[in-house]
């Protein structure tokens, strides 16, 4: 029986929000001052008075425009080395180390960007399907390519990477209501079941 594993990454496998952990290891001295600045806007998407793609991108860029991808992508990886035992649930990774990933197949499903879900992904032998960063000339642009890889766009994401592939179960977990078309779309779900 070949299974696909769907996991969401933000506060299902980990304890925290690793876009803000990210940024403020990134850019200590400049986290503060940058997440103030957002504050306004962080209310109105809460609010749904904003789109949180842009907002999202637009703290991003504010952090990491124009910055060389090879830093980036070392930066990440040191971030994943220092911090991955504080940011992960010992459940979750428990879980996934179990899985038989020879024979069927895991995904990191998150709208997180792919700079620093990478090493993560790739620690636990799964694909990556996030939010795909944006460079021009070896410089991160301050944009996406696509879709913030959240809501309906997850589904529509599994479904690309998976064509052509045959699976007789899908198993999906997440933890918000980003994760529920993912967890609809799937033949069995869990919800915050590593919390």
């Amino acid at each position: 029986m070949k299974r696909l594993y769907c996991f969401d990454f933000d506060g299902t496998l980990t304890r925290k929000d690793t876009m803000f952990a990210f940024l403020k290891y990134y850019q200590p001295r400049q986290y503060y001052f940058q997440f103030l600045k957002f504050t306004p806007l962080f209310i109105l998407v809460k609010l749904k008075l904003a789109d949180a793609a842009k907002v999202k991108q637009g703290f991003i860029s504010a952090f990491l425009k124009g910055k060389k991808e090879e830093e980036l992508r070392r930066k990440a990886q040191f971030f994943f080395e220092e911090k991955h035992s504080e940011l992960l649930r010992p459940e979750a990774v428990k879980f996934i180390n179990q899985l038989d990933l020879e024979h069927n197949k895991g995904l990191l499903v998150t709208a997180s960007l792919d700079i620093w879900t990478k090493p993560f992904a790739h620690h636990f032998n799964l694909q990556l399907v996030a939010t795909r960063a944006g460079f021009f000339n070896g410089k991160y642009a301050g944009t996406f390519i696509g879709e913030n890889c959240n809501g309906p766009e997850k589904v529509n994401r599994i479904l690309k990477e998976i064509q052509g592939e045959k699976f007789d179960k899908t198993i999906a977990f997440g933890d918000t209501s980003g994760d529920e078309p993912m967890l609809s779309w799937a033949d069995e779900s869990y919800y915050r079941y590593f919390n």
